[in-house]
């Protein structure tokens, strides 16, 4: 595909015929992405009935799909520079389309186990080559900015879409039915991207190093397992020797990456402040935000009765107002500069959090609603300019790998949220005081109140449940604090952090 060359008196970047076409590719493969991700918690209750897991089978249906791509992050996106951008998507894509049908399908907890992390390994192919290939697609740093506010808008969309599109499926037909709707987009996507995208990768590749490869899974599997199992079942001899081989893993890593003469991932990029503040934001407004994100479709449909379609209707001021505030953050930052607008996006986030700490069984939801927006509307600002940062302080040649490291961030700090703040509200709930004869299983988590609770006499049922679901409300106040303390220090470091930074490609 040829490119031509803006008019005198521009910037003067390369602007590529088709990019806007190309664009609209690459949105379909994060939109797949982003409701992938929220459609499986609608669908668990349903799974565990079909297929009856253990409780430990449950866990790995949940998180072996985060493990996989945490893990495979950096060198999926490294391996894209390496053997084109372009190829790795469009493979990736193709196998995410028929590993989801093997996710509807799967007839036992193996089998969906199995096809989860199949999953991962083809979703880690998605996303950093999606964010290089605007890196390469658009040259202009305006273009750029808007290209990356419409890509982080369609991801916030599509965490709305999922639960909405999700929740109408389940009351319609069956549980696999939430992941064949991924097949449609998967074949617009494949053959259109065909066409329309162009390929790009590092002209000087070198080799892409296993040890590498291998020190990175091991690194990132071993320390979000820790996190995760610690959370579940407090400090374990499994979960340190999890985290300490993760983190021997990546000290291994780094040191190999610095030694190597053409590395998987140029660790000299953390040497840029903007680069390293960017990712730190990332990964800290994450961990503040997942337990508000993890625990409110409970809170909606367990605490205030809603059904999975209307909590899902429910949540989509946040989708709204990032996609709003991302269609429009490259602009701000280029008025009110970088850092004003992301600490100003996070503190904004920060404080609808700590409004969130007055809650109650029987809040309205215009409070909710409002809150939810502000929520969207700062994350929204935050996410698209740092991503903007990461992308335009690289040399185009690393756009995968610089690319991978942002989604790792997302990643590890999604993990690290729901592990950290996921405990809290367990270590708050599991303490509620119920009537004589409440079952051990309603301490274990709010849907195992429920569930009990069909099996007792209505009224002490209903005490228990009473009592379960204002200790549930309780522990969602003390996350909710601790997500807007954490949001709001991450707003006070990003005003340091990226000081003097803009969104000019430094080429």
């Amino acid at each position: 595909m040829t490119s031509t060359l803006q008019p005198a008196g521009t910037t003067g970047a390369v602007r590529r015929p088709g990019r806007w076409l190309a664009l609209s590719v690459l949105v379909l493969a994060v939109l797949l992405v982003a409701v992938d991700a929220t459609v499986l918690g609608l669908a668990t209750p349903y799974i565990s009935e079909d297929l009856r897991p253990s409780g430990t089978q449950l866990l790995w249906i949940g998180d072996v799909y985060s493990f996989v791509i945490a893990g495979l992050l950096v060198s999926m996106g490294s391996l894209g520079d390496r053997i084109g951008r372009k190829r790795i998507l469009l493979v990736g894509a193709t196998a995410f389309g028929a590993v989801s049908v093997l996710n509807a399908y799967a007839a036992t907890p193996e089998m969906m186990i199995l096809a989860r992390a199949l999953l991962g390994v083809a979703g880690a192919t998605l996303m950093p080559a999606t964010l290089a290939l605007i890196r390469n697609l658009f040259h202009d740093p305006r273009e750029r900015s808007l290209a990356i506010g419409i890509w982080g808008a369609t991801a916030s969309a599509g965490t709305a879409v999922g639960p909405i599109a999700g929740g109408f499926l389940l009351e319609h037909f069956w549980w696999g039915s939430v992941f064949l709707i991924n097949l449609p987009v998967m074949a617009v996507l494949v053959l259109v991207g065909i066409r329309t995208l162009p390929e790009s990768r590092n002209p000087r590749p070198g080799p892409w190093d296993l040890s590498s490869v291998v020190l990175s899974l091991v690194g990132m599997i071993g320390i979000v397992y820790a996190v995760k199992d610690a959370a579940a079942h407090g400090p374990t001899p499994v979960a340190a020797a999890a985290g300490l081989l993760g983190a021997a893993a990546l000290y291994g890593f780094v040191r190999r990456q610095l030694t190597m003469p053409v590395p998987l991932l140029d660790m000299r990029l953390f040497r840029r402040r903007g680069f390293s503040g960017a990712v730190l934001a990332d990964l800290l407004t994450v961990l503040g935000m997942s337990g508000l994100v993890f625990f409110l479709s409970q809170y909606l449909q367990l605490v205030q009765g809603r059904r999975p379609f209307e909590a899902g209707l429910a949540e989509l001021p946040a989708a709204a107002g990032a996609v709003a505030a991302g269609l429009v953050a490259g602009r701000a930052a280029r008025r009110f500069s970088v850092r004003v607008v992301v600490s100003g996006g996070l503190a904004a986030v920060g404080a609808a959090l700590a409004v969130l700490t007055t809650l109650s069984r029987s809040t309205g939801y215009p409070l909710l609603g409002a809150a939810l927006l502000v929520v969207g509307v700062g994350a929204g600002f935050s996410f698209t300019v740092t991503a903007d940062v990461i992308l335009a302080g690289v040399p185009k040649d690393e756009a995968g790998a610089a690319s991978a490291v942002s989604e790792t961030a997302y990643e590890l700090g999604a993990a690290l949220g729901i592990a950290l703040l996921g405990s809290i509200v367990t270590g708050a709930y599991r303490g509620f005081a119920g009537p004589a004869g409440t079952p051990a299983r309603a301490h274990e988590s709010l849907g195992g109140a429920v569930e009990a609770a069909k099996d007792m006499p209505a009224l002490p049922a209903q005490h228990m449940m009473d009592a379960a679901r204002d200790s549930f409300v309780h522990g969602l106040h003390l996350a909710s604090g601790a997500g807007a303390a954490v949001l709001l220090a991450t707003a006070a470091a990003a005003w340091f952090l990226l000081k003097n930074q803009n969104l000019e490609n430094p080429e």
